[in-house]
């Protein structure tokens, strides 16, 4: 374990609000449950600051730094994480990940889910977004998407459209659930912190989807905001059949990515963002995703959570911007703001 070197680590102070929302109010953690921390170097500020309040709170904690335990990337997470998890009711992942370490995420996903624990995912976690979206007010975002996953689980279809020209139609159906992941973690669901989504697989998705936000995965730290050079979709009975782009690097890298295995190219995931704290996307696919209005993502469906009877070792999110969305009839957001 590696607290003493987490409670050594200076921080800055404007770390300990989104710390503090983290340990009382989206984790909930109480006297007499035990926490695993993990964090790498590249997160070792934020690292330190969640550690000072598990510290200062007086909870039991075991603190992980992955540099210290292997080399990376981690093709497979250290066993001393994973048996710690074991007798842990909550978990935190703090860390900037690398390609290639998608199936040690699984190894600790699968402990979490097995096991039932409340775990804050904070893939690729900032600075920036410890003093952003980890400041939001989880209540508020709590009873926003309470209110909307009650009106998109009673609908059949699920329009969205903006102004750079997305115009998808989603198909839904009663066989895939829907999730709410507001910041508010329970042992139903882990979730990613900044929270703020609602999401499920869709039945079928057809359309045009206009990726003027960010794309996910190593790719939005690698081409950043897509405002100057938006990556437009063709999407075909749930399957990716187009990509353009004036760049044209990552038009290819991108469609690559996206067919990687046979169902690499196929929509996972169909997600609403219902962070109200938010007011930009940032280039960080971790905060941008749970910006308010929709986002899909190609590859795995989650289907522990959904229901969904297929995989994928890929999962790629692309965020637009400014949607009008409707739900059968009712209208839900006008150009990015929510009407419920």
């Amino acid at each position: 374990m590696h607290n003493a070197l987490l409670l050594s680590t200076k921080f800055s102070p404007e770390l300990t609000p989104g710390a503090v929302n983290a340990v009382t109010t989206c984790l909930r953690i109480q006297p007499g449950e035990k926490v695993t921390l993990i964090c790498d170097m590249a997160c070792l500020t934020i690292g330190a600051s969640l550690a000072r309040e598990l510290e200062t709170r007086g909870f039991v904690w075991s603190g992980f730094v992955l540099e210290q335990l292997g080399p990376r990337p981690l093709t497979d997470m250290p066993s001393e994480v994973l048996s710690d998890m074991e007798s842990s009711a909550v978990s935190i992942f703090a860390v900037q990940v690398q390609t290639g370490e998608l199936t040690s995420r699984r190894q600790m996903t699968d402990v979490v889910n097995r096991r039932g624990m409340r775990h804050a995912h904070m893939v690729n976690i900032t600075e920036e977004i410890m003093c952003e979206g980890m400041r939001a007010d989880f209540g508020a975002v709590d009873t926003l998407s309470q209110r909307v996953i009650e009106i998109v689980r009673a609908a059949t279809t699920i329009r969205g459209t903006t102004p750079a020209g997305t115009d998808i139609t989603v198909q839904l159906s009663p066989e895939y659930n829907w999730l709410k992941t507001s910041g508010i973690i329970s042992p139903k669901k882990w979730g990613n912190l900044p929270g703020g989504e609602i999401f499920t697989s869709p039945w079928e998705l057809n359309g045009t989807f206009v990726v003027d936000g960010v794309v996910g995965d190593y790719l939005c730290a690698k081409y950043g905001l897509m405002g100057a050079n938006p990556l437009t979709l063709t999407i075909e009975k749930n399957r990716l059949t187009g990509a353009q782009c004036s760049n044209k690097a990552l038009e290819a890298e991108f469609w690559e990515y996206c067919h990687t295995d046979e169902n690499s190219d196929r929509v996972g995931e169909f997600a609403i963002g219902t962070n109200i704290g938010l007011t930009r996307v940032i280039g960080n696919i971790l905060q941008d995703e749970k910006f308010p209005g929709i986002h899909i993502a190609f590859g795995d469906p989650y289907g522990f959570h959904t229901g969904a009877n297929w995989q994928s070792s890929t999962h790629i999110d692309v965020v637009g911007l400014h949607f009008d969305i409707w739900a059968d009839s009712q209208q839900i957001m006008r150009h990015g703001t929510f009407l419920v």
